[in-house]
């Protein structure tokens, strides 16, 4: 089973790129975040003509989260149920049963800068991620909670952490937040796979960053024990961040032995 994410930075500009890179890569379940579009616009039929199901939470403009799936979906829920109007929480999580396994595409706050309301949002949504996994999920089975959780889990996913000192992704408490679903019980899959550091998964536009290896790995797959002990291949698909109007991010994407 090979899961992926890719936060694709807009489904209006990227839809053609994000075709041809399903029709490459062959994910059984592709999650998707920053689709900037509304769930009446989401082009299901173009996916469908690929083979895929789909499922999307989003209001147009901002954020927008999808699933895709070749395998079945079903049990879809879209926000978490007691997030209100938050604009912090718009279109940043949704989840299905696929297969065996229970997939979330989640799309965490920016957070912007440290002290800020929007930070603070930031960890407030962490949180509820948490609950969520505590309230509605169970460790011992199959899970995939994948996306672009805007933070770096450590130094070594940073191309050169003395950049990033009082800077948002990296700080203590995004850090703790993010350790907190993983002692929930969460996995980060693609580090079953590779201990070393300088592997990236976004780089600013500005710059020539991409062009000189100065990223972060924010776009994660982490995932819960039964899967954890199944990962085989895994690859950040650098070559998807090439060519003209890629996205920022490259797709993650993680294969599972399983039935």
């Amino acid at each position: 089973m090979r899961i992926a994410t890719w936060n694709v930075n807009s489904l209006n500009a990227r839809l053609p790129r994000v075709e041809e890179w399903v029709r490459y890569a062959e994910p059984d379940v592709l999650c998707m975040q920053e689709t900037k579009v509304a769930d009446a616009t989401f082009p299901a039929m173009a996916f469908a003509t690929l083979g895929y199901e789909a499922a999307h939470h989003g209001t147009g403009r901002w954020n927008g989260v999808a699933i895709l799936s070749r395998i079945g979906m079903k049990d879809v829920t879209a926000g978490f149920a007691d997030e209100g109007g938050s604009a912090a929480a718009e279109g940043r999580f949704v989840s299905a049963l696929c297969g065996d396994v229970r997939v979330a595409s989640v799309y965490v706050p920016n957070g912007r800068s440290v002290g800020s309301e929007h930070y603070q949002a930031k960890l407030d949504w962490l949180a509820e991620l948490r609950t969520y996994l505590v309230q509605h999920c169970d460790p011992t089975t199959p899970l995939a909670v994948c996306g672009d959780f805007n933070v770096a889990p450590e130094d070594r996913d940073l191309y050169d952490p003395a950049r990033f000192v009082g800077a948002t992704h990296v700080s203590e408490p995004e850090r703790k937040a993010l350790a907190a679903l993983e002692e929930w019980g969460l996995v980060d899959a693609f580090r079953q796979r590779y201990d070393e550091p300088g592997l990236f998964s976004w780089w600013d536009y500005r710059a020539g960053d991409f062009h000189q290896h100065r990223g972060m790995r924010i776009d994660l797959v982490l995932v819960t024990p039964p899967l954890a002990d199944r990962v085989g291949f895994a690859l950040i698909d650098r070559f998807a961040r090439k060519g003209k109007l890629p996205s920022d991010h490259a797709p993650v994407l993680v294969d599972f032995d399983v039935d």
